[in-house]
């Protein structure tokens, strides 16, 4: 059937108009735009500087980061969405990001003891807890002590509400997981792509953004004497998880190639009554990756 210019002029115009849907659907950027975030405060915590960013208001919400990497890294994406209806505080922790690098013993406790300090500095009573990775390991270690009747006194680490573990470890330590390469921690393009499923967004302007965010950071020491800590040993978590008595989601990457799944169907498994949400096209840090998919599992349960 031949169509009338008028009919052929119509359809071009329909074209026209579903291109902007088309770029709407894109994903976003995997790194968030330079000013996208507030300016950094920082605390002075056990006299070291902790960088943070402190943003909106409402129930007060604490994002922990993971292994060599910072808040603006993992929650970058994610920071100014929750901060619609929390009291968003991302900080970075001690020996990583912008915050201070002291040569010292770094282990799960380290991180831990930290933590607790930071929060009793900030006046933080009651809050939600969300962990990315060995930010996770720390989170839930955190929560285990802190909800432990022992934990009484001037000195005792505030407790969370609520608890949300995004593609955790601490099953096994980190220097026996194998050759797997450091995910963010590294800056070429093979071990950046580690932590992501879709492997065409790993772009040489990415690398390169990330190899000048590990540059900035210097917290490749924190890496070595971290991994090497043999401490870690006796501070997995696997074995402790029922400890954990508060409402917790456990949210995991559907293809995370440095944390398995199965470690994130253990953790909803063993902590009482978990719940699980996979996402799925997705690999271990799906606040970066899949921020849209993250916030569509955390907002509700946080609510």
């Amino acid at each position: 059937m031949k169509l009338s210019f008028a009919r052929r002029a119509a359809l071009f115009v329909v074209a026209l108009a579903a291109v902007p849907l088309l770029h709407a659907q894109a994903p976003r950027p995997l790194l968030v735009a330079p000013g996208a975030l507030p300016p950094t405060k920082t605390a002075l915590v056990f006299g070291q500087k902790i960088v943070y960013y402190e943003v909106g208001t409402g129930p007060t919400l604490v994002l922990v980061h993971g292994f060599g990497s910072s808040a603006m890294f993992d929650f970058g994406n994610v920071i100014m969405p929750l901060a619609k209806t929390h009291h968003v505080i991302a900080l970075d922790q001690i020996g990583w990001g912008a915050s201070d690098k002291p040569y010292i013993d770094y282990r799960i406790q380290t991180f831990v003891d930290f933590l607790g300090e930071f929060l009793r500095v900030k006046n933080v009573e009651k809050f939600d807890l969300v962990g990315e990775s060995l930010g996770g390991w720390i989170a839930a270690a955190y929560t285990i002590q802190a909800l432990d009747p022992a934990n009484t006194g001037k000195y005792a680490l505030p407790k969370p509400s609520k608890l949300v573990l995004e593609d955790a470890a601490g099953h096994k330590a980190i220097h026996s997981e194998g050759p797997i390469p450091l995910s963010a921690a590294v800056a070429d393009a093979a071990g950046v792509g580690v932590i992501l499923y879709d492997k065409s967004r790993v772009t040489p302007e990415f690398v390169r953004q990330n190899f000048a965010i590990k540059l900035k950071a210097n917290d490749g020491t924190t890496q070595r004497l971290l991994r090497a800590n043999p401490k870690l040993e006796s501070e997995t978590v696997g074995d402790k998880l029922d400890k954990i008595t508060i409402p917790t989601l456990v949210v995991w990457g559907g293809n995370d190639a440095v944390v398995p799944l199965a470690d994130g169907k253990d953790y909803a498994a063993k902590i009482p009554n978990a719940k699980l949400v996979i996402v799925p096209e997705c690999g271990h840090v799906s606040s970066m990756e899949k921020p849209d998919d993250f916030l569509a599992a955390v907002v509700p349960f946080l609510k």
